[in-house]
């Protein structure tokens, strides 16, 4: 019997920060404020001109190509997942597939918002079981500041930039991606959206003008069904798998808010020294938040370690994955 391991990780931000005290100055708000309601401090933008985020993709890509010695032509297949695709067509992961030199490749875009990259990790682990694959990448990238209105102080301290990679492989070892449960429920489509730019409001002056080009989040009704719908779905892959919160080495929420991750972690009766947390550099990133928080944490990270990262995003879409560490 096949599994799929995660042979490597690596991640990109750009450099500029754009950190709390920068913000105040752009709109009406503060570092205390914003600290005390979401834990961030400062968060990554991507000032490159022309550069959208199949730039953060390639950065990360091509550090994983070269960390883990993979020559761009025995690369199979690479999952992109993201809300901020440079185009609506094509995809980003062709994109991003072209310029790392993926010759042999075939690449494709997934939309799971926040929850993206644990939906295409499963996506990637079905393909390598099944032996279609051998060697797939998975990527976030997210060009969050792309879809944040500046003058918007409920939403604009929240989001930053960044991507991060990882490689998924065979083994017949019980390793890497276990088990996974996955939830859509599309009630939550006018709590969390960007309004215009698409088939049913295509983009014009007066979408623009009435700032529906941005992205749009009802705060509170997002951060209850956050919490209870991430809490439910790390509960229920627990259980399917017959481990006990003490069974598991570590929790990697999706960070988008620390009160969420706090709420989420607490009522799971974890320690909260074996939840991963990053957001006070990086803001939300999206699709991108959990393997970046996964890439920084690596070195304490040991082969063998019992994983559940999960995430809730925009759809409403949520769920939770097991995943032991095999790097």
């Amino acid at each position: 019997m096949l599994y799929a391991r995660i042979s490597g990780i690596a991640s990109y931000v750009p450099d500029d920060i754009l950190d709390n005290e920068m913000l105040s100055k752009m709109v009406d708000t503060n570092d205390e404020w914003i600290t005390t309601r979401v834990g961030i401090k400062e968060r990554r933008i991507l000032k490159k001109e022309g550069a959208g985020s199949s730039y953060l993709g390639v950065q990360a890509v091509n550090r994983l190509l070269e960390q883990t010695g993979t020559k761009p032509e025995d690369v199979e297949l690479l999952i992109c997942a993201t809300s901020n695709p440079d185009y609506r067509f094509p995809s980003t992961g062709s994109v991003i597939a072209h310029d790392c030199g993926l010759k042999n490749s075939y690449a494709y875009d997934i939309q799971a918002a926040c929850a993206g990259f644990i939906v295409a990790l499963e996506d990637a682990a079905a393909y390598v079981r099944s032996g279609l694959r051998k060697k797939v990448i998975v990527v976030a990238a997210e060009k969050m500041s792309s879809m944040v209105n500046y003058s918007d102080r409920s939403t604009c301290a929240l989001f930053g930039d960044g991507a991060a990679a990882v490689m998924v492989e065979p083994t017949e070892e019980r390793t890497g991606v276990i088990d996974a449960v996955f939830h859509v429920d599309g009630e939550g489509r006018d709590h969390l959206l960007m309004r215009a730019g698409g088939s049913v409001l295509p983009s014009s002056h007066e979408t623009i003008d009435a700032g529906d080009n941005f992205l749009f989040q009802d705060g509170r009704h997002v951060y209850k069904n956050a919490v209870t719908d991430m809490l439910e779905s790390t509960l229920d892959v627990a259980k399917r798998n017959n481990l006990t919160m003490e069974d598991v080495d570590w929790l990697v929420p999706h960070q988008a808010n620390l009160r969420i991750i706090e709420a989420v972690s607490s009522r799971a009766g974890i320690d909260h020294e074996k939840v991963l947390v990053n957001i006070e550099h990086y803001g939300n990133t999206s699709a991108a938040s959990i393997p970046l928080c996964l890439d920084e944490y690596k070195n304490r990270l040991k082969k063998g370690d019992k994983l559940i990262l999960t995430a809730f995003g925009a759809g409403f879409t949520w769920g939770a994955m097991y995943l032991i560490w095999d790097i």
